[in-house]
């Protein structure tokens, strides 16, 4: 079956949070305590999307993915606020756990990609955990190098070090 993409609603965002969730917990789980991930529950991470949507919904994009009507995926971008005006920050690319391996996540970094460049940035950036070797994997495949930036995060009880990649658009 074939996958969708289009612009996500304000209908989709308790599901776009159940699916963050999800995807948090399956991929999250190998290198982070149970208790890191046992809270936001799916709706407290809904109702996180539908607050933030509010408030960047016109500086912001989200795109979702979809397969035979059902949610499998989704990506956020905006502009990176930690750079100068050229350079756009891919915030989240996130999947069904089934959806992992079958061209998904692909599609939302290309689309995220040109999004960006329709945009007028110049260069693209996003934070990926350090432990999240699936995730650096993946996104070095499509072009992006670390740029040697790190900061750390919480992830419920748990500090989380991110690293930063860029590529050029």
């Amino acid at each position: 079956m074939t996958v969708t993409l289009r612009p996500a609603t304000g209908d989709d965002l308790m599901a776009v949070g159940a699916l963050h969730q999800r995807s948090r917990v399956a991929t999250y789980s190998s290198f982070l305590p149970a208790e890191a991930l046992a809270d936001p529950t799916p709706e407290a991470m809904g109702r996180y999307w539908v607050e933030r949507w509010q408030w960047e919904r016109d500086t912001h994009r989200m795109f979702v993915a979809e397969r035979a009507g059902t949610l499998v995926g989704f990506s956020y971008l905006g502009p990176d606020d930690e750079d100068d005006l050229v350079t756009g920050l891919l915030n989240a690319i996130h999947l069904d756990p089934a959806e992992q391996g079958r061209g998904v996540g692909r599609a939302l970094m290309m689309d995220a990609l040109d999004a960006m460049r329709a945009r007028g940035w110049q260069r693209a950036a996003l934070w990926v955990l350090r432990d999240n070797a699936h995730a650096r994997a993946f996104y070095q495949r499509g072009g992006w190098t670390p740029t040697g930036a790190e900061r750390v995060e919480r992830i419920g009880p748990a500090p989380t070090l991110q690293l930063r990649y860029a590529r050029p658009l």
